[in-house]
């Protein structure tokens, strides 16, 4: 993992609510109406959330006709558990 993509991942989880969308995500699939059940947020802020997170690779889409279905990026999650994994084992 680069410092940038690190960067990213850190400042697309540094809000409460991103990190919560994430935390959900971990459990599985799920379509952009059963987040939005979840928050007080319209569709364009969920989107916003949403682009933030999946441009730091932290979140994958699968668009479906009109409905956003979205996964957590285990790849990416694994990459950044294992880069603090490595500073902390540094020292």
């Amino acid at each position: 993992m680069t410092d940038e993509q690190l960067i990213k991942c850190m400042k697309a989880l540094s809000a409460p609510k991103r990190l919560e969308i994430f935390k959900m995500l971990l459990d599985g699939k799920l379509c952009a109406c059963k987040i939005l059940d979840k928050f007080e947020m319209t569709l364009p802020t969920l989107s916003y959330h949403m682009k933030l997170l999946s441009d730091a690779a932290l979140v994958n889409v699968e668009k479906d006709w009109k409905w956003c279905h979205y996964t957590a990026n285990k790849t990416t999650l694994s990459s950044l558990v294992e880069y603090l994994q490595n500073q902390v084992n540094k020292n």
